[in-house]
């Protein structure tokens, strides 16, 4: 084959030899197109590989690897591209991209009991075709984000249709544990989906002077509503208006669960009280929410609940945010959201540790940036890693610390797979051996959250 006669180490000999064996429509040599190149969400990942592949199908995938392990080249893996994360779904000249957009195929069983889509689908696409089945599938707060990265990030292992016999390694190869990007590419996913469509939701902004107010409500939901598994709230706290979002999984009526939201004054109705469906929910958001070219970042922690641990940690948050976006017009916000008792014993038997709190008592804290030029960088990001490190160092003060990162929402210097706790984190290595003896994604992978 050409590949054989080409030097090992040449990424040029990979393209060409993968563009000989693909063909031109799966495999973008220079010029690059430069739509496809600048794709991802945060400007700080748009890097310029050496080539692009392409694939419509698993065959495609792994004719690839092969290509890419003969050659030992870098590569990187992109399905949406959100993370914002240098490196993790992008690389400069010295490697090659796969990007998965073409392994878009989408498909709903005739009961539909079960989706089964590709990591280059798109979640409205999902929603419409499970919606027409009378049913939905979990997925991420936003319908920008890539179904790839946000399954192999950490997943309900309740609704992923597998063998059960090869539990042990789809828990790992399909993100229970929050595998990641370290086993493989993933060219398909099976899904349980919900058997509910319709569902209620009420959004409403809030003056950003009202944020304490909103805290007590918060937690006030949180510990005497929450228990209601149906009931969620997305509460986004920004500089200069704060977002409340409520959602009960069924047709309801003004759902008691919410009632310390209801006591709120002062807002502004942006959706009045609904009952419609998924899909026309995450539209709107989509809609409403659409992010604008920028360099991006985030960064999460993890919580018990306390409203002062809450107000503390904003109060130092608010200050730094409000001095940085004075200096460099960079928009800070603040993402809570609420962890289910469910999810915490998950936590905690993850972590091969009790918790220092009650299992109930969770919340997961994600803090974003958006800004323009790249030498506002460190200054910027400055502001996220302080505020994690109060809240991680305040909870462990207050004995309400929760040993444990999102991967989907932990920064580039932070380290998700080190709060499994060693039992989980080794089992993680067993598998990637197992099934990557070459530990091809260790190696040649660009960059990632890598064992």
């Amino acid at each position: 084959m050409l590949f054989d006669l080409l030097t090992c180490g040449s990424v040029d000999g990979a393209c060409k030899a993968a563009q000989e064996a693909l063909g031109n429509f799966k495999v973008n040599t220079s010029p690059l197109n430069q739509t496809v190149v600048d794709k991802n969400w945060s400007e700080t990942c748009i890097l310029e590989p050496h080539c692009m592949f392409k694939p419509t199908n698993s065959k495609d995938v792994s004719a690839f690897i092969q290509i890419v392990t003969q050659f030992q080249v870098k590569f990187a893996v992109r399905s949406g591209g959100h993370s914002p994360n240098p490196g993790w779904s992008s690389i400069d000249g010295r490697g090659i991209l796969f990007d998965l957009a073409g392994l878009n195929h989408l498909t709903v069983s005739e009961d539909g009991s079960v989706a089964s889509f590709g990591p280059g689908a798109r979640w409205l696409d999902i929603l419409a075709a499970t919606s027409a089945h009378n049913a939905s599938v979990i997925c991420p707060r936003t319908p920008e984000v890539g179904v790839g990265g946000f399954f192999l990030g950490g997943y309900s292992r309740e609704r992923f249709h597998c063998e059960r016999q090869r539990e042990p390694e789809f828990r790992s190869l399909l993100g229970f544990e929050g595998g990641g990007a370290n086993f493989g590419i993933v060219t398909r996913f099976d899904v349980d989906t919900i058997p509910t469509n319709e569902m209620w939701y009420y959004l409403t902004t809030y003056p950003s002077s009202q944020a304490e107010d909103i805290l007590d409500a918060m937690v006030r939901w949180q510990r005497h509503g929450a228990h209601d598994l149906r009931a969620s709230v997305q509460l986004v706290i920004g500089l200069d208006s704060i977002v409340v979002l409520l959602c009960y999984s069924e047709v309801a009526s003004h759902p008691a669960s919410f009632e310390p939201f209801y006591e709120l004054r002062g807002g502004q109705v942006v959706l009045p009280p609904t009952n419609s469906t998924w899909h026309s929910l995450m539209t709107m958001i989509g809609t409403m929410f659409a992010s604008q070219p920028a360099r991006h970042d985030y960064r999460g922690v993890a919580s018990g609940i306390d409203a002062q641990l809450y107000k503390d940690v904003y109060r130092f948050w608010e200050r730094n945010a409000r001095s940085v976006r004075a200096a460099t017009g960079a928009n800070q916000t603040f993402v809570v959201q609420h962890v289910s008792r469910n999810m915490a014993i998950q936590l905690q038997k993850r972590g091969g540790s009790p918790l220092s709190i009650p299992v109930r008592d969770c919340q997961w804290w994600t803090t974003t940036v958006d800004w323009k030029n790249a030498g506002d960088d460190a200054v910027v990001r400055a502001v996220s890693i302080g505020t994690t490190a109060l809240m991680k160092s305040l909870s462990l003060e207050r004995n309400l610390d929760v040993p444990f990162l999102y991967m989907n929402d932990a920064s580039r210097d932070q380290d998700p797979i080190a709060t499994y706790g060693s039992k989980n984190e080794n089992k993680l290595k067993e598998v990637s051996l197992r099934y990557d003896g070459e530990q091809v994604f260790q190696k040649l992978q660009n960059n990632g959250f890598l064992l």
